[in-house]
């Protein structure tokens, strides 16, 4: 790595720690619940911070790095807002007051970038070594969109998964909100909140996510840079999006559609990209339609609204 290179990890990576610090410490010091009106304004300011972002890509590394910054950031985002159902259906589980959701999906996202880190920069590795990989990651992308098609209702089970299974038998879990805390002590010993079980199911959704998410932006570009950049924006404007849709999610009905066949598409791209490398720009235009196409026929075609069904999660918060 270039001395240059490690420079700009270095002021990009600052850059994310002082936002996510900012947002913790001077906006959200105390847990209250997050308006439609304020969760509008952080998305725009998100949104609207990478796009400047992708502007200096084009500006300073060229139109290709510019257009696979964008296409990498709108497949991500996209992704993301499927992301978003499944959290809405872990803090209904869990009973999570709407304000403790802030806080918990601060620390998610937190861990997430760490994740998703590792995971680009050992996956653009193994790419570079060894090249028949590019195949097995294309037939995931392929596999995963085919099932996503097929998925209508999601359902969430956290007390199947084995991490959340493992925590509860590892630590001793408090009742209680204990004002948003992740950790208390119950008779002078460590203990963890309900929150904090929580915590670790957003974070192994999100790990799971990630191995879609993550091949599906080397499949536009192999530039570290370009596809961490790309997550990192579209993680951090994930909490102001989760509160400014959590009210109108089940109206995105064909989402999933749209999204699978988006998985589908660059797992085709990636499949073929050693006879025929699809343009980014061509990419570009692809998952954008087929974006619009399913947010529009959603609207369209309203779903016929279903009775939810009840959870009865061990604690409530």
């Amino acid at each position: 790595m270039t001395e240059n290179a490690v420079l700009l990890w270095g002021l990009f990576n600052a850059f994310i720690i002082g936002m996510l610090v900012l947002d913790l410490v001077v906006f959200h010091r105390k847990p209250k619940v997050m308006s439609l009106r304020e969760a509008l304004l952080w998305t725009g300011f998100w949104v609207g911070l990478a796009i400047v972002f992708g502007a200096g890509m084009f500006w300073f590394r060229g139109a290709r790095a510019g257009t696979e910054f964008v296409t990498g950031y709108l497949i991500e985002e996209s992704l993301s807002v499927d992301n978003l159902f499944v959290f809405l259906l872990i803090f209904r589980y869990f009973k999570v007051a709407p304000e403790f959701q802030h806080g918990v999906l601060f620390w998610g996202i937190l861990g997430a970038l760490c994740m998703r880190l590792v995971f680009i920069l050992t996956g653009v590795s193994l790419l570079e070594r060894f090249h028949w990989l590019i195949y097995i990651f294309a037939a995931v992308l392929i596999v995963s969109g085919i099932r996503l098609w097929n998925d209508k209702d999601k359902e969430v089970e956290p007390e199947k998964n084995p991490v959340i299974r493992a925590a509860r038998k590892i630590f001793k879990v408090r009742p209680g909100s204990h004002g948003g805390a992740l950790f208390a002590r119950e008779h002078h010993r460590f203990a963890v909140t309900p929150l904090f079980i929580v915590l670790l199911s957003l974070e192994t959704t999100d790990l799971i996510f990630a191995v879609d998410s993550i091949p599906a932006v080397l499949a536009i570009t192999r530039d570290p840079f370009i596809v961490y950049s790309s997550n990192a924006f579209a993680v951090l404007g994930l909490r102001s999006l989760f509160f400014a849709l959590s009210s109108v999610m089940g109206r995105f009905h064909y989402l999933h559609y749209g999204l699978s066949a988006i998985l589908v598409f660059v797992g085709l791209k990636m499949l073929l990209s050693s006879v025929y490398p699809i343009p980014t720009l061509a990419s570009l235009a692809v998952v954008a339609l087929l974006l619009a196409v399913s947010v529009v026929a959603s609207f369209l075609w309203p779903a016929k609204t279903k009775p939810a069904a009840s959870a009865s999660p061990e604690e409530s918060l």
